[in-house]
């Protein structure tokens, strides 16, 4: 889906969504961030800071700023440990003392699949990694997490990365970046596991949702029919990935090549790694298989 140019909100100045929920946008855009990292502060008097978003001190100041009189941080909720979304809660939590939530570090969550490949050598690559994310308290999934006049649902939801956290309030979600209307996932192994990935998308399409709030992006309205066009998504990568393979063996990179002829050349290194995480998940359904030790150049052919 391509970029809706029109979302440009102002940096650090509160927006309010709806009664009770205001968005804040981070000063960190790029071609894998969009505009910046939306933070959200959920409540009217006990607030929830929902991804604090980058180490800036800049955001901190805007986040404290947004607190208004008679108002306090009481929670602090991460989605997940890229250095977009959660290294701030550190910084925030000193500033307020408020206890941090989320599912867990960045490699808790991991798919047997990617553990193993992850200890084989096998690393990330597109978006960093915050390695010393540490949660106050380790969210389980369908835990219900409440503060004065709010009540939120965790759904874990892995596949962007394996601690991915989407948090269900009323019959709105925030989805972070498992689903996003701007653009779709990247889903780079060994942090990113694909098969995990289509898993969550359509545990979170039998649910009946109003509206996502992302985590990067405007508002989706109509949350059911982006889900099925993600994965419609998906799976037209994979069928034209079968394709090129139908020609003989192949790797991730040369098929990024072939498959991804609109991408700027400053993404065909995060288009690479997407391929790489359907190949993995092909050979999971023994529809193909690795010509060598599985790598990030390994060829793959059809069985």
């Amino acid at each position: 889906m391509p970029p809706v140019h029109d979302f440009d909100p102002p940096i650090g100045i509160p927006q309010v969504l709806e009664p009770g929920l205001r968005r804040l946008l981070a000063p960190n855009p790029s071609p894998m961030t969009y505009r910046g990292t939306n933070t959200y502060l959920l409540g009217e008097t006990h607030l929830a800071v929902i991804d604090p978003g980058p180490a800036d001190s800049d955001h901190l100041a805007a986040i404290l700023d947004a607190v208004q009189p008679g108002q306090t941080i009481t929670h602090i909720l991460v989605s997940h440990a890229h250095l977009d979304h959660s290294p701030l809660a550190g910084g925030l939590q000193d500033a307020c003392g408020a206890p941090i939530y989320g599912f867990g570090p960045a490699e808790k969550g991991r798919s047997e699949v990617m553990q193993a490949l992850a200890e084989g050598g096998l690393v990330g690559g597109g978006e960093g990694i915050d390695s010393g994310f540490a949660p106050d308290h380790e969210v389980a999934d369908g835990e219900v997490i409440e503060g004065t006049g709010w009540r939120v649902q965790a759904w874990h939801t892995p596949g962007h990365i394996g601690n991915h956290l989407c948090f269900g309030y009323d019959d709105v979600c925030f989805t972070a970046d498992h689903v996003m209307g701007w653009a779709t996932s990247l889903v780079s192994p060994p942090d990113g596991d694909l098969t995990d990935f289509m898993r969550s998308c359509r545990r979170l399409r039998a649910a009946r949702w109003r509206r996502f709030y992302p985590g990067h992006g405007d508002i989706v309205h109509d949350p059911h029919a982006r889900l099925d066009g993600l994965i419609a998504h998906r799976l037209a990568r994979e069928a034209a990935i079968l394709e090129a393979l139908a020609a003989g063996p192949s790797d991730a990179h040369e098929l990024a090549q072939q498959i991804y002829l609109d991408t700027p050349a400053s993404l065909m290194a995060a288009a690479t790694r997407n391929v790489l995480a359907h190949l993995i998940d092909l050979a999971g359904k023994n529809r193909i298989a690795p010509a060598a030790p599985l790598r990030a150049d390994t060829p793959f052919r059809l069985l």
